[in-house]
Parts: C-alpha cells; sequence; structure tokens
C-alpha cells in the first residue's frame, strides 16, 4: 500500500506507510505533562521526590493513548490522591535533546512537555492531599523566587513562564527551552524571579490612630477600564502600587505623599482620591495608608529621584496587581476596599486581560 500525495507533490517524495511511520518515528519525541498549582498566598505547589535531588511540579510522562490533559490528571490522582479535570493550558514547552545532558543511554530525543493549570488551593483542598508510598517524599508551597534554587534550571524557568502566563491572561505560551517564543512583559522584567513584596499586616478600614507615624502611602490609580498602575522595578522585575514614604515638604499630607511620589515615579496624574484605610505594624507604631483615585495623566516615563531607575509602567486588574504581591490573606479586605471605591468613583469592573505596558505619554481616553 502507498500513500497517495497531492497531486502537485513531485513523484521522488512518494513513500510507501511503512516508509513514511519510519521517518515520522525516526523524528519522535517523548511527551509530557505537569501541572501548576499555587495556594491562597500565590506559593507554587513542588514535589520532593526520590529519584532525584531536584523538585518537579506534579506530573509525568503521557502514556501510549493518552492525552497530556487526561496524564496530568492521571499524574495528580497518582502523585497527590487528588481527583480532577484538568483542562486550561498555561505552556507549551519544546525541550531540545542537548538541553539536559542526558545519558547517551538514554537516547533522549527532546520533548514537549505540557503545563497545565491546576488552579489556587485552600486550605481544605491542600489538607486533602494523599501521598502515595514511594517516589513522592513531600511536597510543599514556596515562593516562585525560589523555585530556580529548588528546581532545575529548565523546569524553573517553564515553571515560572507558566506562572506569568497564568498572571498575564493572554492564553498558553510557547516555549523553548523554558523561555516563551514570545516575550510578555512580566517575562522580559523578569517578573517573580526576586522575593514578593511581602506584607502579611492586618488591613483597617478606618483612619489611622494619632499615635501610629505614617511611613508609607501607597495608591491604587485607577484607569477609565477599571485596571491599575503597577509599576516593574526594571533591575529585579518587583512590582509596587506608586506611591512612598513622607517626605518633610509634605508638612504631614499623606495626600501630598501620594501625589509627588506618583509624579516621581511614574509621572502620573491622580484624580480625587479616596481614603481606604491602613495597614498596622503589630510589632512597631507605624501606619501604612492605601488610597484609590482615578488615574488622569500620564506623562513620558520619568527617572525616580529616590532610586535613579526608570519602572517599567503596566497596567493590570487588582486580582492580577495582588498576584504579583505577598500580602497573605489580608489582601482580601484591601481589594474588596478597591472595588467599593471603585464604584463610588464610577469606574467600571475591569475583566481579567492581558497586562498592558506603557511605555510612552498615553492618552487614557483610548484604553
Amino acid at each position: 500500500m502507498t500513500a497517495t500525495p497531492s497531486p502537485d507533490t513531485p513523484p521522488s517524495t512518494m513513500m510507501t506507510d511503512e516508509e513514511y511511520g519510519a521517518l515520522r518515528a525516526s523524528a519522535a519525541l517523548w511527551a509530557g505533562t505537569s501541572v501548576l498549582i499555587t495556594d491562597e498566598r500565590g506559593r507554587v505547589l513542588i514535589q520532593h521526590v526520590d529519584y532525584r535531588t531536584t523538585c518537579l511540579l506534579p506530573g509525568g510522562a503521557v502514556d501510549a493513548n493518552e492525552s497530556p490533559a487526561q496524564g496530568a490528571a492521571r499524574e495528580l490522582h497518582e502523585e497527590l490522591g487528588v481527583t480532577m479535570t484538568v483542562g486550561r493550558g498555561l505552556a507549551v514547552d519544546w525541550v531540545s535533546a542537548d538541553s539536559l545532558n542526558a545519558p547517551a543511554g538514554m537516547r533522549f530525543p527532546g520533548e514537549i512537555l505540557h503545563v497545565y493549570d491546576g488552579g489556587t488551593w485552600d486550605d481544605e483542598q491542600i489538607a486533602a492531599i494523599r501521598l502515595p508510598d514511594h517516589e513522592i517524599r513531600s511536597v510543599e508551597f514556596v515562593e516562585p523566587a525560589r523555585l530556580p534554587d529548588l528546581m532545575s534550571p529548565g523546569d524553573a524557568r517553564r515553571a515560572l513562564s507558566a506562572l506569568r502566563a497564568r498572571i498575564n491572561a493572554a492564553g498558553p505560551a510557547l516555549l523553548e527551552n523554558g523561555l516563551p517564543i514570545s516575550p510578555t512583559v512580566l517575562d522580559r522584567a523578569g517578573a517573580l524571579r526576586t522575593a514578593r513584596a511581602r506584607h502579611h499586616l492586618p488591613f483597617h478600614a478606618g483612619p489611622a490612630p494619632e499615635r501610629l507615624s505614617v511611613v508609607q502611602v501607597w495608591g491604587w490609580l485607577l484607569g477609565p477600564d477599571g485596571r491599575v498602575l503597577v509599576l516593574l522595578e526594571p533591575d529585579t522585575g518587583a512590582a509596587l502600587l506608586p506611591g512612598g514614604a513622607p517626605e518633610l515638604p509634605d508638612r504631614d499630607d499623606p495626600l501630598i505623599t501620594l501625589r509627588r511620589e506618583v509624579r516621581e515615579e511614574a509621572a502620573a496624574g491622580l484624580g480625587k482620591a479616596l481614603f481606604l484605610g491602613h495597614l498596622r505594624d503589630p510589632d512597631k507604631p507605624y501606619a501604612r495608608l492605601r488610597y484609590a483615585a482615578p488615574l488622569t495623566r500620564l506623562g513620558p516615563p520619568p527617572v525616580d529621584p529616590a532610586t535613579g531607575r526608570t519602572h517599567i509602567r503596566v497596567l493590570a486588574t487588582p486580582e492580577q496587581a495582588l498576584e504579583l504581591f505577598d500580602w497573605g490573606l489580608p489582601a482580601a479586605g484591601q481589594l474588596a476596599a478597591v472595588h467599593q471605591a471603585r464604584a463610588r468613583l464610577g469606574i467600571p469592573r475591569a475583566a481579567r486581560q492581558p497586562l498592558t505596558e506603557l511605555p510612552d505619554a498615553t492618552d487614557l481616553t483610548t484604553l
């Protein structure tokens, strides 16, 4: 039997089914699958296994006649004792044959590895994890910035790329050896490669007591489409909201501090600011104030006089912004206050969408 070529195919390319099958088999790659799971603080679940020194995401090889999604669900059941449907892809990685320094006897031909979104697990889901008697020694949730220290270089690159793709919400990322073919702003900035800003301080909706010294004023600056301005540090990829520490010329007026810091860090202007509340440090007499305000102007990116750096400016939904921070469970109260202020300001709630980089002066009416 022969494979019938198309009419314009040169005769020399005609092959038997056996020849065609052998050719395709000679170019075959392994297929693998893994699942990215986070807890409510945005930490990533990794597995300590008994057959290698580095950690892994849940997952493994795709079996014969099994789809990658089916393989991911099977691996979750075998490795964590969890039954769930896995359907949303985060990344597809082409792993080259020479990228792993695999032993010659392994005859590693390369691999196509799929990464699926296992979602955000609460305490009840985490408590339901049941490990097998062998292979998986333990699991833990770790700060994304720790992944390069705990995983092999390629596995860490892939996990971070998949996590950025989940936050960015532009669909699955296509990777080569863990790196995106088309990097997003989060990839280019290296977001999550350094520890996220950590403020596990209780949020209080009322004004700060007078006995507390205000050491920080930050603002949730809302664009016309409901997204907020987030700054990424160019050298570390760390994310922060516009704002900063009071200075003497501010005359103890937090709104003067906020407007000055927003101008210096982001060349931005803001409209009427609504007070959201404060974070209180239980061990120090300090208060950190939070405001929400419309973003009214955005000029060319400035050099921050405090740091000498020019921040990367992006618009993100408030929920995406929180995924770039480590603010713990108290962040839920602050997020609710942001949305209450947004409604009072007559600004719509933003649908989850890809982050938008704002490299130049921007006409906000076009957002």
